[in-house]
């Protein structure tokens, strides 16, 4: 009894380690430059499930969920204002944003601007020459989501 509990217990966070996914600076930076159809390819390999696709005049926007629901992965894809292309990444981990905080700091990036997107969470920007990435933190009051920004 105490070995097939320990082994269902072992299986039971094993499981929750393989399915939550998270990415790397490096990773999400590779996203940028993958075509539309490389990264749907990639999605798939990774087993994230198609969330949705937007199209607006001047972009496209195909979202996947990752396989245990606990983050959702974008890639948008502007005509015109090719500099506008990005990656974003939502989860709903404090502890996970400060991960991605640290190596942002350590990858030598520097904080450049403060404010509140449209929506009205707050937002870090950081710039380390040409490349930018940006965070944001969940409204006041709630606990989640954040988001990593990764810019073409």
């Amino acid at each position: 009894m105490r070995k097939t509990l320990g082994l269902l217990l072992f299986s039971v966070l094993l499981s929750i380690q393989i399915s939550a996914q998270t990415f790397t600076l490096e990773q999400l930076k590779g996203f940028n430059k993958l075509t539309m159809d490389g990264f749907k390819k990639e999605m798939k390999q990774l087993k994230f499930k198609f969330y949705d696709r937007t199209e607006g005049l001047s972009f496209v926007v195909i979202e996947y969920d990752s396989p245990d629901y606990t983050s959702k992965i974008g890639k948008f894809e502007y005509t015109e204002e090719k500099s506008e292309d990005r990656i974003e990444f939502e989860f709903k981990d404090k502890k996970e944003y400060n991960q991605y905080l640290k190596l942002i700091l350590a990858d030598q990036y520097k904080e450049t601007e403060k404010g509140k997107i449209i929506t009205k969470e707050p937002y870090v920007d950081y710039y380390r020459n040409k490349e930018h990435i940006r965070l944001i933190l969940p409204k006041t009051g709630e606990s989640s989501p954040y988001t990593i920004i990764v810019f073409k």
